[in-house]
């Protein structure tokens, strides 16, 4: 939950990214960070543990330990998102405009194939 709003922040200052993406990024992004942390803690007490995992690993005798932990992670920043919005919705005026604008598609032909065509051509 205190992840979130810092990573909103930077969404906001340095990425640009406003409307959806600015509360949609931070919540994948931590989703993502406690996911890579709980694949690391075990790829960690896999290598080093020999013989000792469990007892590393910190998990109690609870085998859904690192699932309640990606859980809870998620879940506090998706409630921090969604007060951010809320507050947001209320006291922001363009709120409705600058969600909208963020879904919009701002180039209306393809990217990657198109630039991909350039690059080769230009090899020739």
């Amino acid at each position: 939950m205190l992840l979130a709003y810092p990573l909103r922040e930077i969404v906001l200052r340095v990425a640009d990214m406003k409307g959806f993406w600015g509360y949609f990024l931070p919540l994948d992004v931590t989703m993502s960070t406690s996911m890579l942390y709980e694949l690391l803690e075990w790829a960690a007490a896999m290598v080093f543990g020999e013989g000792m995992e469990v007892a590393y690993l910190g998990t109690q005798g609870d085998p859904w330990d690192a699932h309640k932990d990606m859980l809870l992670a998620s879940l506090g920043a998706l409630i921090a998102m969604s007060v951010t919005a809320f507050i947001n919705w209320r006291l922001q005026h363009d709120f409705a405009r600058e969600w909208n604008a963020s879904l919009t598609i701002r180039h209306k032909r393809p990217a990657g194939e198109d630039a991909i065509a350039r690059m080769a051509r230009k090899r020739k």
